[in-house]
């Protein structure tokens, strides 16, 4: 999850980190392309890419990655550079913000060796620059992963990415704590900072999910649960989508765990409970989360 940096940074050490950055994203990419039998178009790259998208901790990963295991496919993962990109990008002009994410996307696709693949970018963040990411690839789709906000505070408060005293920060150096992100509204920062863990993680929720909308006819909306208690159906559903063969996807899918839908109930204090419902139980109940 992304946030200002709360330092400086030279600008030799930028340039050093960018680097490393994409070397490393497209050593990572180029292992998990061409597999056993498959091979790559003679010529062209695919433009059919999935971008997908929603809260951190709504089952983003492990969709990606669910998505990326079908033949012909590629999970390039979580791509540090955009996601680095993001908060610059968010008042860009839809074009800028499309050219920007194609170039960083291609660069990585092309360094990994995968540009003949269907690619699929899994950043979170790219829900606020969902429209630019959509306009640079016209035969794109967005897949839009949901789970109920009381679960994602659970895992965030897990994470800890919101403490107050959390230090460190993401792999695009973006830092933790309980400062304004880039995604909080600007008359809203100083409520933002005095909040409760609790609802500052329903914070996050509501406004990646109210981002990741932005763009419905191209996008396909993922329930997590749904995906959970019954992965072929969701699977076919997605496939036909995605014009892609359901049987890698049935696969994919029936390996979700269970476990952790409902946890809300035993891990959440009352008190974090009414923090999450005053931030986000509008959103809830849009969503069917009652």
């Amino acid at each position: 999850m992304p946030s200002p940096s709360s330092s400086a940074v030279s600008l030799p050490s930028v340039r050093g980190w960018t680097a490393a950055a994409y070397g490393v994203t497209a050593a990572r990419v180029a292992r998990r392309g061409l597999r056993a039998g498959q091979r790559l178009p003679a010529v062209g790259g695919e433009e059919r890419l999935a971008f997908v998208v929603g809260s951190p901790r709504s089952g983003t990963s492990f969709t990606g990655a669910a998505l990326g295991s079908q033949p012909g496919w590629v999970d390039l993962g979580e791509v540090p550079l955009l996601k680095a990109r993001v908060p610059r990008l968010l008042e860009s002009p839809v074009e800028e913000q499309a050219r920007e994410v194609r170039r960083v996307v291609e660069l990585i696709r092309a360094l990994g060796l995968v540009r003949g693949l269907r690619g699929v970018e899994q950043n979170p963040e790219t829900s606020y620059v969902l429209a630019g990411a959509l306009r640079a690839y016209p035969q794109a789709t967005a897949v839009h992963v949901i789970r109920d906000g009381r679960d994602v505070v659970c895992s965030l408060l897990e994470r800890g990415w919101l403490r107050v005293d959390r230090a460190g920060s993401d792999d695009a150096r973006q830092s933790f704590g309980s400062h304004a992100r880039f995604w909080v509204e600007p008359e809203r920062r100083d409520e933002f900072e005095r909040a409760s863990e609790a609802r500052r993680a329903a914070w996050a929720w509501r406004r990646y999910v109210t981002a990741a909308r932005a763009m419905p006819e191209r996008t396909v909306e993922l329930r997590y649960e749904a995906m959970v208690e019954n992965p072929h159906a969701e699977a076919d559903r997605l496939a036909r989508a995605l014009d892609s063969d359901p049987e890698p996807l049935r696969r994919a899918f029936a390996e979700a765990h269970g476990s952790s839908l409902g946890r809300w109930r035993r891990d959440l204090m009352p008190a974090q409970v009414a923090d999450v419902e005053a931030e986000a139980g509008e959103l809830l109940v849009e969503l069917g989360y009652a």
